[in-house]
C-alpha cells in the first residue's frame, strides 16, 4: 500500500471542517447521520471539532459486498433510531464514490422531512461519479484508486490504519 493522506493532514482537515460547520450552524443543533461502517472514525473525530450542540445517529447501508466495485443496489441495514423531521441534519460520510448510496440516502431522508440537510464527505472521487450528488463540506479530492485506512475497508480490513492508503493489486 502507499499512504495518500497521513494522519496529520487528516487531523488537520477534520479540524477545519468542524471549524466551518460551527460557523454555518452556529445558534443552532444539527444531528450528524454517520454512515456505517465506513465513517465512523470521521464523525467521531468530526464530532469532537464541532462546538455547537450535536446529536448522532447512525445509518448502515450496503452497496459493495465484499468487492472492489459497487453493486449499484443500495440497500439499509441499519436505519435511523430517532426522527430527523425538522432538524438540521448532516450526512457523514468517508466517500463519495460513484455517488449511488449517496444519491439514495438523499431520497429516503429528504421524505422524512428534516429543516436542512448536507453532506460532510471525508474523500470525493469525481471521476467515478455516475449520480449528480455533491458534498458541501469535503476533506481531500483523491484519484480512481481504491483506497483504505480511516474506516475505509477492503473486505472489512485495514479500516484501524490511522491514515488513507492506495490498495495495491498483487
Amino acid at each position: 500500500m502507499e499512504i495518500l493522506i497521513s494522519e496529520q493532514d487528516i487531523l488537520a482537515k477534520v479540524t477545519e471542517l468542524g471549524q466551518n460547520i460551527s460557523r454555518d450552524y452556529d445558534g443552532k443543533e444539527v444531528i450528524l447521520i454517520c454512515v456505517l461502517k465506513g465513517a465512523v472514525m470521521f464523525t467521531v473525530d468530526l464530532a469532537k471539532h464541532i462546538n455547537i450542540p450535536v446529536k448522532l445517529d447512525f445509518m448502515a447501508v450496503s452497496s459493495y459486498g465484499s468487492g472492489k466495485v459497487s453493486s449499484g443496489v443500495v440497500k439499509i441495514i441499519k436505519d435511523l433510531d430517532d426522527s430527523i423531521e425538522g432538524k438540521h441534519v448532516i450526512i457523514v460520510e468517508d466517500i463519495i464514490d460513484s455517488g449511488q448510496t449517496l444519491n439514495y440516502l438523499l431520497s429516503v431522508l429528504w421524505g422524512r422531512k428534516p429543516a436542512s440537510m448536507k453532506v460532510c464527505a471525508l474523500l470525493d472521487k469525481p471521476d467515478r461519479r455516475q449520480a449528480n450528488v455533491n458534498a458541501d463540506y469535503i476533506g481531500f479530492t483523491i484519484p480512481d484508486e481504491f483506497i483504505i485506512g480511516y474506516g475505509l475497508d477492503y473486505d472489512q480490513l485495514y479500516r484501524n490504519l490511522p491514515y488513507v492508503a492506495m490498495l495495491k493489486e498483487d
